[in-house]
């Protein structure tokens, strides 16, 4: 087994999977990366199972040490990464050797980065995932819903099932405009015509309260028309408005029930999209059907089965 060492972090960092499903009768939310194309890919790269835990590294402020050889792969947002004080790009898989240090600074490029190893980083699994989840406690190298600490301890094969070179085609530019991708549901009928018109005709900004649970955007405020609502579950990237007008994105550590009303959901696509803005990024909503939605989700799909 090969292995690293967290040296030094921000606490935030922590490891993520594919998430947790099957439990949200119990009031657990589903976790995961908030990036799973980043993610997906990183495994990819090593051969691993797709949904393989890997760390999600939100703003830079990590670095790790090698204390056995192995080989990792790097994916998602450039945070100035270094392996031994040298420059080392996204995007590629990579062998360290025992006593090198890699570290990861100042967001240049995107806000999350997906380190991968090769089998995927070992911990014991808490109601079926790795999946770390702080504010249920739960998941994480010890199973408390903790990030990732100095003096931490990640084991990984030694070997990559296979190393693989990334499409550069498929390598996203998180420079570009953001244009995020509505189904519209759940109480969308029940807005005014000028709200839903500003909603998808109106620039928007992601605002400073963005985590993992949920991003707000601002903007302008959004009238909701219909009756009061009991709370009912609710699914990844829904869309809420509270009585303030602003949306809200809900992610993958969201609450499990609300009674806000809803807009509808965004794509997967675009929920990895939008884990790579930072706050103060201007983005568009754009609606789309289902049939568009479940067309190029099953594209992206079927680029890792090839």
């Amino acid at each position: 087994m090969s292995r690293l060492r967290v040296e030094q972090t921000l606490g935030f960092a922590q490891l993520q999977d594919g998430g947790r499903f099957g439990v949200r009768h119990l009031g657990v939310t589903q976790g995961g990366a908030l990036d799973w194309i980043a993610q997906h890919w990183a495994n990819w790269l090593l051969g691993n199972p797709l949904d393989a835990g890997v760390i999600e590294i939100p703003l830079g402020g990590l670095t790790l040490k090698a204390e056995a050889d192995g080989w990792l792969a790097l994916t998602g947002a450039d945070l100035d990464a270094q392996l031994d004080q040298q420059p080392l790009s996204p995007w590629q898989a990579f062998s360290v050797q025992a006593g090198q240090q890699l570290s990861f600074n100042s967001p240049r490029c995107g806000v999350r980065a997906y380190l991968a190893a090769s089998g995927g980083f070992v911990a014991s699994p808490v109601l079926g995932a790795i999946a770390t989840v702080m504010r249920e406690g739960l998941g994480g190298l010890h199973g408390e819903g903790k990030g990732l600490k100095p003096g931490d301890q990640l084991t990984y094969s030694a070997q990559p099932a296979v190393s693989q070179t990334m499409p550069p085609e498929a390598i996203p530019d998180y420079s570009s405009a953001v244009t995020l991708q509505l189904l519209l549901g759940a109480q969308s009928s029940q807005f005014s015509g000028a709200s839903l018109f500003q909603l998808c005709n109106q620039s928007w900004t992601l605002d400073q309260r963005a985590d993992r649970m949920g991003m707000r955007l601002t903007g302008p405020a959004l009238r909701y028309q219909g009756k009061a609502l009991i709370s009912e579950g609710i699914p990844l990237g829904a869309v809420q408005v509270p009585p303030d007008g602003q949306p809200i994105i809900l992610l993958n550590d969201r609450q499990t029930i609300g009674g806000y009303p809803r807009l509808g959901a965004l794509t997967p696509l675009s929920l990895a999209r939008l884990a790579q803005c930072a706050p103060g990024q201007p983005l568009r909503i754009q609606p789309i059907s289902q049939q568009h939605a479940r067309s190029e989700y099953l594209a992206q799909l079927a680029r890792w089965e090839s």
